[in-house]
This record gives C-alpha cells, sequence and structure tokens, in this order.
C-alpha cells in the first residue's frame, strides 16, 4: 500500500448543539435631555427600536428572546441536554450506520444514547438526529465523545469520533453549623439544630423552590423557616413572597432535629459520629430551567457526657423559699460495662437535700436507664442552681460530680402568695 495515497473523506457529517433555553434580550438605552444637541433623536430611535418594550422604551429588558451565541455555563445539578445530527452529505447511500455518545467525567464514563440501533441505509442528504439529557452530578472537566460508524458502498468499514469538553462549575456554596440545644447536663430533648448557610456565586438570579431536611432514620426534623399567622397554619416563608436569590446573596435555612423514641432511649446508640440526613436544593433559573442538587450524608459528633449522664426531667420553675419541692432525674449508663451505682447528695450555701444521703441505686446495665424523685429546698431567693449530686461506681470506686445541673426561681412565699 503506498504511504501517500490520500486518506479516504468521511462522507457523513457530524453536529453538536447543545439545547438550552433563549434569554431575554437586552439593550442599553442611550438618552439625553431635551436641551442637549441630539434633542429627541435618541428617543424616537428607541421608539422605531422592535426590540424596546412599547412605551417602555428607556428598559433593559425587551420582549424579544435571544438564542444562544455560546456553550454557556453549566451547573451542578442542572440536566445537559444535546442535540446530535449525522447527516449524509454524499450521493451515496451508506450502510450500517451507528451512532453513540458517551460522557466521560473524572471518575466514569457514561453511555448518554438513546438507542444502539443500527440504521441500515442513509440516503443522501438524510440525516440521524438523536436528543440526549444527563443530569450533570459532578463537577470539574465533562467530554462529550461522539462516535459514527458507517459501511460504504465498496464495503470498507469506517469510523472517525469527535470530543466536545466543558466545564461544570458549582452552583451554590452550602456550609452547615450544628448547635446541641443542651448548654449543661440538665437537658433531656437531645434536640440538634442545623443551620445551612446557602449562597448563590453564580451570576445569575435562582428561585429557591425548595430546601429541605431528609433526615436519618434515627430523627425527626422540624423546619424552622416559616412564621405562623393567625388563620394560616401552613404559616408564611421567613424570607416572604418573593424566594429569589441574588448573585453572592447568602441564606441561612434552620432545622430542629429530635431522635426518635426509640432511639432516644438507647444512650449508647447516639453517640460519637452519628448521621444527621442530606439537604435536598431545588431551584430554577432563566426561563424556569431546573436545578437539584443533593448533599452527601451530614454528619455530627454527639456531645460526649462521659459514663454516667444525669439529667432533669422535671422541676418546678419557680417555688417558694424554706418549702420542700420535688425534682425528677434520669440516670444513664453511657458506658459498655454494668455499674453499681450509689448516690450521695451533698448541701450547697443554697440548696439543701432532703433524704438520705449515700443510697444504693443497684446495678445499671450498658445504655440503661433508670428514674429517681429528689425533694430539696432553697434557704436563698433568686435564681438557684440545683448542685451537689455525687454518683459512685461501686466497681470501679470512681465518683462522678453533678453541679449546675439545673436552675430554679426562688421567690418568698408572701410574694407568691400576692402574685
Amino acid at each position: 500500500m503506498d504511504v501517500n495515497q490520500p486518506k479516504q473523506e468521511h462522507l457523513l457529517a457530524l453536529k453538536v448543539m447543545r439545547l438550552t433555553k433563549p434569554t431575554l434580550f437586552t439593550n442599553i438605552p442611550v438618552t439625553c435631555e431635551e436641551k442637549d444637541l441630539p434633542g429627541d433623536l435618541f428617543s424616537t430611535l428607541m421608539k422605531d427600536d422592535p426590540s424596546t418594550v412599547k412605551g417602555a422604551e428607556i428598559l433593559m429588558l425587551g420582549e424579544m428572546l435571544t438564542l444562544p451565541q455560546n456553550f454557556g455555563n453549566i451547573f451542578l445539578g442542572e440536566t445537559f441536554s444535546s442535540y446530535i445530527s449525522v447527516h449524509n452529505d454524499s450521493n451515496q447511500v451508506v450502510k450500517d450506520v451507528q451512532v453513540k455518545a458517551d460522557l466521560q467525567t473524572s471518575s466514569q464514563r457514561l453511555n448518554l444514547s438513546a438507542s444502539s440501533a443500527v440504521v441500515a441505509d442513509l440516503k443522501p442528504d438524510s440525516c440521524i438526529d438523536d436528543v440526549i439529557h444527563h443530569e450533570v452530578k459532578e463537577i470539574g472537566t465533562h467530554i462529550l465523545v461522539c462516535a459514527v460508524s458507517y459501511t460504504i458502498q465498496s464495503g470498507e468499514k469506517m469510523y472517525f469520533r469527535k470530543f466536545f469538553k466543558f466545564q461544570v462549575l458549582k452552583p451554590l456554596d452550602v456550609k452547615t453549623k450544628f448547635y446541641n440545644a443542651e448548654s449543661d447536663l440538665s437537658s433531656v430533648t437531645d434536640e440538634v439544630f442545623l443551620e445551612a448557610q446557602i449562597q448563590n456565586i453564580t451570576t445569575s438570579p435562582m428561585f429557591m423552590e425548595k430546601v429541605s431536611l431528609e433526615p436519618s432514620i434515627m430523627y425527626n426534623v422540624s423546619e424552622l423557616n416559616t412564621v405562623i399567622t393567625n388563620g394560616d397554619w401552613k404559616g408564611s416563608s421567613t424570607f416572604g413572597t418573593k424566594t429569589y436569590l441574588q448573585p453572592l446573596d447568602t441564606r441561612q435555612y434552620l432545622y430542629c432535629l429530635k431522635p426518635k423514641p426509640e432511639f432516644a432511649e438507647k444512650a449508647g446508640v447516639i453517640k460519637g459520629v452519628t448521621v444527621i440526613g442530606k439537604l435536598d436544593i431545588v431551584w430554577k433559573t432563566n426561563l424556569g430551567e431546573r436545578g437539584r442538587l443533593q448533599t452527601s450524608q451530614l454528619q455530627r459528633m454527639a456531645p460526649g457526657y462521659g459514663d454516667v449522664r444525669l439529667s432533669i426531667e422535671t422541676i418546678p420553675d419557680t417555688v417558694r423559699l424554706e418549702e420542700p419541692f420535688d425534682i425528677t432525674c434520669k440516670i444513664t449508663n453511657c458506658s459498655e460495662r454494668t455499674m453499681d451505682l450509689v448516690l450521695e447528695m451533698c448541701n450547697t450555701n443554697a440548696i439543701h437535700w432532703s433524704g438520705v444521703s449515700g443510697r444504693q441505686l443497684g446495678k445499671l446495665h450498658p445504655s440503661s436507664s433508670l428514674h429517681l424523685t429528689l425533694t430539696l429546698l432553697s434557704s436563698v431567693q433568686g435564681l438557684q442552681s440545683v448542685s451537689g449530686l455525687r454518683l459512685t461506681d461501686t466497681f470501679l470506686k470512681r465518683t462522678y460530680e453533678y453541679d449546675d445541673i439545673a436552675q430554679v426561681c426562688v421567690v418568698s412565699s408572701k410574694l407568691q402568695a400576692e402574685s
């Protein structure tokens, strides 16, 4: 074979076009005062311009639509659509035509062809058309690989490929923060507050259709992004009726998560790194182009309570000076061993315990709990901290101290009677 023989030219032409929605045509109005040299020339020209809005010629936004002039930006979570056309530019019939479209990302190669069927005959000036769709789930460089294979009349098999490279950008910057509901050992709610900060890092406004939190199996979630008004049980959004997010604007969404009863009773389950759930964000841009993002599973380091957790379940808000009142405590074994506990009650300057100190509570197995009702009184008015409880594990001779476990308002008997 002669190495200088010219290479066989392909009989088919491949065209690939991205499908996007048009945009509203914009123009830059040029105006001047009537006393200026141009007079009403600019005003007349704008009125005769078909792209301006009649009666509002000085507005930049027009009534016409503009077709995409370039490939444009593709953002994570949007649907990439493309039109693929293979046209027979020759004057002969081409046989066994097959068109294949693959999308190469940094981690995988995806087949996007709607059909892999082989077209038996493609006549001159005929074409094969296909539209592909793909929800973009990775950022970075993407390569659309379009391959065409066919057979010419001489029986020779022909094959060629074209590559179209594009970048997928990140549309939103999502930051999360966790806040524990408890500020001390007295809380028994185990509630977790999640703050999600969402920033629009694109160059166009977004309509935020939905921002929700899908909790894991361990939690129930309550959204705190609505304001309940009289007669409106659904409530209204804290962001108002216009839920647009302008470029570089940020919004904070707040959610409250509470462990389900079956998990809240097992103190050994919710500890260490726990899975909270994932955010589901849906938005629309321009003329209704939809995008959706789901974060990875959000994880949180649960607060440590040590081997034994003591919490207050019931306590009055206000008590009378020097009059006994009851509180209910919950003691939970958070360790992985059985404990034999002894309870000691130590008086402070303001708080005095009533009952037997040093009593045996018995054995407490891992992840088990027991409830105690204790009686005490306060000898000092004002806001007093409940302190002075001691738990000793007789197996390891280890003592756990619990101070400032709750607060109570102490008032004089006379003041409470008058109120």
